[in-house]
């Protein structure tokens, strides 16, 4: 009976060693922020240039992808194109299908006037998010349907450093 429970033991710690060859615990998507207050974003459509100020100091860069029909101001829903204008951070998911994302206040009243007065179906949910299984396998650099996408190593930078309120400038 002693020498079985010798066995037990003897296998047991050799699984716990063998479990324990992973690399240690897997890595979280969620990053703390402890530096200078995000308080503005400002997107260059043209450009592919996103910048998180501080202030008049810019923390961070980054290129990004757009909508499947990058240019102009987005009117309707489905037509590709990434809205234009001053926006909010107003949510964002952790469990997005495109690993995290921030979502924008998209659309606002001037944005749905505008679809109003065209009589078509104003879009919505419009998010700066990470690439997600279309990303990872587009062929094209502007793959979205009007969203703006990072890598997700960014996103998780801009999900932890950009807060809600967060003013978010669009420019052509």
């Amino acid at each position: 009976m002693r020498r079985n429970f010798l066995k037990l033991m003897l296998g047991g710690a050799s699984l716990l060693a063998i479990a324990g060859c992973g690399g240690g615990p897997a890595k979280s998507k969620f990053k703390t922020y402890n530096g200078p207050p995000v308080t503005r974003v400002e997107l260059y459509k043209s450009q592919r240039m996103m910048r998180l100020f501080s202030g008049t100091t810019v923390l961070k860069q980054y290129d990004f992808g757009l909508g499947f029909a990058p240019v102009g101001n987005k009117l309707y829903e489905g037509d590709g194109k990434t809205p234009e204008g001053l926006y909010y951070v107003d949510r964002r998911n952790p469990n997005s299908r495109y690993y995290l994302s921030v979502g924008i206040n998209y659309p606002n009243e001037q944005d749905k006037a505008r679809a109003l007065a065209a009589g078509v179906q104003v879009g919505s949910d419009i998010f700066i998010h990470g690439q997600g299984p279309e990303g990872r396998v587009a062929t094209k650099r502007d793959w979205t349907a009007g969203c703006i996408a990072v890598t997700d190593d960014e996103i998780e930078d801009i999900y932890a450093m950009v807060k809600d309120g967060t003013p978010v400038m669009i420019y052509p």
